[in-house]
């Protein structure tokens, strides 16, 4: 073990990516792939109380404040120390010595799709041979620890500066729970060295993936000129100062020097929101209810939020006492991330689904469960629920598992935090503390902690007796089918989620989740909750509302927009500064030129902070290409694709930059190149099929649109494409297949729909037409042309 309190000051950094739900012990995970839902805001009176100090006011100058150590802070806070002294976050990341290192390196050996990695010692030094950047065999030194338990990940430096995560972890857990070895953090796919996911490549990279939530004080500096990566630290754990924030004021305060009379006593902000506070039933509901209500800024959950959310970093100006959206993006609930009903499916961490929860609406913070400097809970198990609630909900009468063995029963936690393994072994529980809700899993393919536990059984096996138990009402959040109903393009889908979001009953954190996913285009319904929103006191729903109205035209945004340029939130600032891109400059007083043009540098300087990522490249020059910077739009798609050569969305718009200048052979050629990387990817085909067509090779365009389609069933638009090529081709009956099939995954596709109904209507199939022309009436219920042509229809199969 190492020493309790270690308080050093170096070079480099520490953090680690992976494929979504798989792998890292830190929250930037699947948030690599771009710093995505930049979304919206405006300032209340509410905003103007909490903000009364914008972050560069004098008294907010925190580049007058240094960083002390741990070993400082623990020389007064002795308990503190003590408890931090064996915690994960102390041991987030160390140096490779015989106190820090857990795995076997003795000789010790795992074999992965036929690469034998082994493990070993010499002069002192730790050292892996495994797979390189070339696919061959070689030896490298393990300069880093990462983690403790349930498992020890192990860090590499190159002369470039860059430090990337081995996938070859230790399992810490005991020998008789399955611990004691080394095995591959992608056990069941082929991870090769041409894989993103290698862990010589970009996905794997500490240095923007893992650093800032692994250590203290870190700054990145990357040189983007150079490609190398100069990071560093101030400690190479997370210590006192990555939560509380440079200690140095604090310090003088403590010694006499400071402002006696400073309420916060030099500290950036104070961690008070349970004093004086207490908890006590409510006599109607049985609910544990707060003394107080919470504050408008969670300090806490915000700053706990900063490491312990998927999120994605925009500043590495963090201080505590300040929205987590001034410096990082947090994920909204979307596909692929969160369930529809907003439980987790990637590895979302723990933030995003507390913000959903009606204990964080109640105003329970992470330290009424969490000990926060030891990490542990305050209580063992579910004793930490019944601080507050009543221990009649641990009793059989609410459990209703009384013929299950003592030891085998399930509690607080088995039935409202299901867990979820991530990286193989580590078990994290779901944080929303729902209501088990396997009636929903059966409409909305969710999971629920009763069939979590009873495999075997289907989800109405366990809706029926919940009902029995518990009545047909259910308590809790429902969203749960607006969100399901737009993933799966249902009509009247929108205005259902412009409901929820416009439903001030409801969190925050799902209401500016149901405006990010509101998708174009917009209605009367979606365009007035949007609208609304963007003076919520929450930014999280600002920048929903912003992303919502992200496809109106900059001429027409302005007068709703531009006042959100001002935000007090960055995050919010520069979105809108983004989305306002190209509006009429010459209509424009000097103030607000130069309102929009400090909003946009901030968007810029984004970028540039994480120009290291392909997606940061992409998105500045997507942002030049707006502006009318052809020349340096290119060169950032070709920085893009230089850093990744399968980014296919850079490779997508630098093609139609070059339609844009005539150039369509050059594009070509870029989307080739992107082929060769990426394979698999579609919209790669699609894109180039659309180029040929240009070029007049029809049979080649036709192949590569039928090879988009066959690759993304998902985008019923490319099977469209393909269907018109086809039918251009002469061939219409290959065409309507085509289109048929692609119904038959997308029931609710406009266009799909469309086409088909002229497809029937030209060959005389007009009960076909017919049943199209009624589906469309359900997406379009106030077209009247097409309640006409449904009329001529039935008329004539009549």
């Amino acid at each position: 073990m190492r020493l309790p309190l270690p308080g050093r000051s170096e070079d480099a950094g520490s953090r680690k990516p992976g494929r979504p739900a798989k792998l890292f012990l830190h929250p930037l995970a699947l948030a690599a792939l771009g710093l995505f839902l930049l979304i919206i805001g405006s300032l209340s009176s509410w905003q103007a109380a909490v903000f009364a100090s914008p972050p560069n006011s004098p008294e907010h100058a925190s580049e007058a404040l240094h960083f002390v150590g741990t070993e400082t802070c623990a020389g007064c806070h002795e308990a503190a120390g003590t408890a931090w002294g064996p915690s994960q976050h102390a041991h987030a990341m160390d140096h490779a010595t015989d106190a820090t290192v857990l795995g076997d390196f003795d000789g010790a050996t795992l074999d992965y799709f036929g690469t034998t990695s082994r493990f070993f010692k010499k002069d002192g030094k730790f050292f892996v041979e495994t797979d390189g950047r070339d696919g061959k065999l070689d030896t490298f030194e393990v300069k880093y620890t990462f983690g403790l338990e349930p498992l020890q990940q192990y860090l590499v430096a190159f002369p470039d500066g860059r430090i990337q995560a081995l996938p070859l972890a230790w399992d810490s857990r005991p020998e008789d729970q399955g611990g004691q070895r080394w095995f591959h953090l992608y056990p069941d796919e082929e991870i090769d060295h041409g894989d993103q996911l290698h862990w010589t490549n970009l996905e794997q990279n500490w240095n923007f993936m893992c650093a800032e939530c692994h250590s203290t004080g870190v700054k990145k500096n990357y040189d983007p000129k150079t490609d190398r990566f100069a990071t560093s630290w101030k400690e190479i754990s997370v210590g006192c100062e990555a939560c509380h924030g440079k200690g140095s004021a604090h310090v003088a305060w403590a010694e006499g020097d400071g402002d006696q009379d400073d309420p916060k006593k030099g500290l950036m902000a104070l961690f008070d929101e349970r004093d004086g506070v207490s908890w006590h039933q409510d006599p109607e509901t049985g609910l544990p209810v707060r003394s107080k209500p919470p504050k408008p800024l969670r300090v806490e959950v915000e700053t706990c939020g900063r490491c312990h959310a998927l999120r994605s970093q925009i500043s590495e100006d963090w201080e505590p006492g300040q929205p987590l959206s001034d410096t990082h993006l947090v994920n909204l609930i979307s596909e692929g991330v969160f369930q529809a009903d907003g439980q987790m499916e990637g590895e979302v961490f723990n933030h995003g689904s507390f913000k959903q929860s009606k204990m964080f609406a109640a105003g329970v913070t992470c330290s009424d469960c969490h000990e926060p400097h030891s990490g542990r809970l305050r209580a063992k198990g579910e004793a930490v629920c019944l601080q507050c609630h009543s221990a009649d909900l641990a009793s059989n009468s609410h459990t209703h598992h009384q013929e299950v063995a003592a030891s085998e029963r399930p509690d607080c936690i088995s039935c409202h935090m299901p867990a979820h393994t991530f990286m193989v072994i580590d078990e994290r529980h779901d944080h929303s503390f729902r209501i088990p809700r396997p009636d929903l899993s059966e409409a909305l393919g969710t999971t629920n902690a009763c069939n979590d536990c009873h495999q075997d059984k289907s989800p109405k096996w366990g809706a029926s007796p919940i009902e029995e138990w518990f009545g047909p009402e259910r308590k809790g959040w429902s969203y749960g089918a607006a969100f399901h109903d737009v993933w799966q393009g249902k009509p009247g889908a929108k205005d259902a989620l412009a409901g929820i979001a416009k439903d001030g009953s409801l969190p925050a954190f799902v209401r500016g989740s149901a405006l990010a996913a509101l998708p174009p285009p917009l209605t009367e319904e979606t365009f007035q909750a949007a609208q609304g929103a963007l003076t919520d006191p929450d930014p999280i729903v600002r920048l929903g509302a912003l992303e919502s109205l992200s496809t109106l035209p900059p001429d027409q945004a302005w007068p709703v927009l531009s006042p959100l340029l001002d935000d007090p939130v960055r995050s919010v600032r520069m979105r809108a500064g983004e989305l306002l891109t190209g509006a009429p400059l010459d209509a424009l007083s000097r103030r607000q030129k130069e309102t929009l043009k400090s909003a946009q540098d901030e968007f810029v300087a984004v970028q540039k902070l994480n120009a290291d990522r392909p997606e940061s490249r992409g998105r500045l020059a997507d942002f030049y290409l707006r502006q009318g910077k052809l020349d340096e739009a290119e060169q950032g798609y070709r920085a893009a694709l230089k850093l990744n050569p399968a980014y296919g969305t850079a490779a997508v718009n630098l093609a139609d930059l070059y339609r844009r200048k005539g150039q369509d052979e050059k594009g070509a050629e870029v989307l080739r190149e992107a082929i060769a990387a990426a394979p698999e990817e579609g919209a790669l085909y699609h894109a180039l099929g659309l180029t040929l067509v240009r070029l007049k090779q029809q049979g080649e365009a036709l192949e590569a649109l039928k090879k988009a389609a066959e690759l993304s069933p998902d985008r019923p638009r490319f099977a469209y494409v393909y269907a018109v090529g086809l039918n251009s081709m002469g061939r219409p009956r290959e065409a309507m297949q085509v289109l048929e099939e692609s119904l038959e995954r997308h029931p609710h596709d406009r266009e799909t729909l469309m086409m088909l109904l002229n497809f029937a209507s030209e060959t005389g199939q007009m009960d076909k037409a017919l049943a199209y022309a009624e589906a469309l009436s359900q997406i379009e219920p106030d077209n009247q042309e097409l309640q006409t042509l449904i009329q001529a229809l039935r008329a004539r199969a009549r």
